[in-house]
């Protein structure tokens, strides 16, 4: 079964929405806690600067049967910089690695692609873009069905 997730992105202050977001709708931290960019393993021709290592990499929380994740945005990362009220994503799960394919490829076609599709050190094959409309997705398969 396909799952559908909202992913926003923050410029720093994603600990703190998620702390509120937790309080107002009464849950705990999904089952990967908060992930940070300091937790990264060293990414070839990339150094993270020492005042973004505790920016939020990954988080997310459940509300009811659905889970809301967010980040924060990495400066000089992105293709685009972070501007708010463009900063919202849909993330895919699809239930396979050749539907992540096919949802990827036909979704982004036309538009302006961030990640390709490739395997990602948490262990995920992940892609993500901007479609031709000006929508922001992320295509996230699992192997393990997460």
């Amino acid at each position: 079964m396909m799952k559908l997730n909202p992913y926003l992105n923050f410029d720093g202050n994603c600990e703190e929405a998620f702390n509120h977001y937790k309080i107002v709708f009464k849950t705990e931290f999904n089952q990967y806690g908060m992930m940070r960019f300091g937790d990264i393993p060293s990414m070839d021709g990339f150094e993270l600067a020492d005042e973004h290592k505790n920016r939020v990499m990954h988080v997310g929380i459940n509300i009811g049967g659905d889970i809301l994740m967010g980040s924060d945005t990495m400066p000089g990362f992105a293709q685009r910089p972070f501007q708010n009220g463009d900063n919202a994503y849909v993330s895919i799960h699809p239930d396979s690695r050749e539907e992540a394919d096919r949802i990827f490829a036909e979704l982004s076609e036309g538009g302006e692609i961030e990640m390709p599709m490739e395997d990602q050190f948490w262990g995920d094959y992940f892609g993500s873009f901007r479609d031709k409309f000006g929508i922001n997705w992320m295509i996230n398969f699992n192997a393990n069905g997460q």
